[in-house]
């Protein structure tokens, strides 16, 4: 994987926590690296280091150990509040509960990373533009609990893109979801995948959601067991 294509790249990941006596070893010194415009799943069983990797991978949490590049940039030892600059130009997220704010409108809640980034002028017009992108022009007045589960998660998936950020990381973005609405949201994120050229990764447990990745990465015990290319 040449380096000049790859958006991601860790090296030697190592995270350990302090739990009272005891020191929690999640991460084990995790290698991998993601090409731009790839789709990526990553699984493996409860306690394996899904949830561990991908705060690291979010920019949520730093690394005990080891190195981050985020499109070139070592943001492995970058301080919290570069982080989160980082998170807020660089990172979509997509979450199984949604997160949306329960007394905003679609708009507002798309706006979102656009007022944390400063940027004004045309906010609305770009909120509005990723609101149409997944379907959702003529909801953008309505709040959460005007809207389905599956509407829901769309005004997720435009707050994730309205920044146009190097990657979509979607933690169990079904999860929240009947059957039919939960492939309804991946097929909307193949699409934007397709036709943006946007980085995804799909945290997931779901062997049937992992399906749609170009490679899987297991992981177990803090490492990664074994990488899997699909297509």
């Amino acid at each position: 994987m040449e380096k000049e294509q790859q958006v991601i790249r860790v090296e030697n990941l190592v995270k350990t926590y302090q739990m009272g006596e005891v020191q929690v070893h999640a991460l084990r010194g995790v290698n991998f690296a993601v090409n731009r415009g790839e789709v990526l799943a990553i699984m493996g069983p409860s306690g394996s280091g899904k949830s561990t990797l991908m705060n690291m991978i979010g920019c949520l949490d730093n690394p005990s150990s080891g190195d981050y590049f985020l499109e070139g940039e070592l943001v492995s030892s970058l301080k919290d509040d570069e982080l989160a600059i980082v998170r807020n130009k660089k990172i979509g997220f997509v979450f199984q509960k949604f997160n949306l704010l329960a007394r905003a409108t679609a708009l507002a809640n798309v706006e979102l990373p656009l007022r944390y980034a400063g940027k004004n002028g045309n906010r609305t017009d770009l909120a509005k533009s990723a609101l149409e992108s997944v379907g959702l022009g003529d909801r953008i007045y309505h709040q959460p609990n005007e809207l389905s589960g599956g509407q829901q998660q769309r005004v997720a998936i435009a707050r994730a893109l309205v920044n146009s950020p190097a990657i979509i990381l979607a933690d169990e973005p079904t999860g929240n979801l009947d059957t039919k609405s939960g492939d309804e949201i991946m097929r909307l994120l193949l699409e934007l995948n397709q036709s943006q050229g946007t980085t995804l990764i799909i945290v997931t447990h779901d062997p049937e959601i992992a399906k749609v990745a170009e490679r899987v990465i297991y992981l177990r015990d803090g490492l990664v067991e074994k990488e899997e290319k699909q297509r």
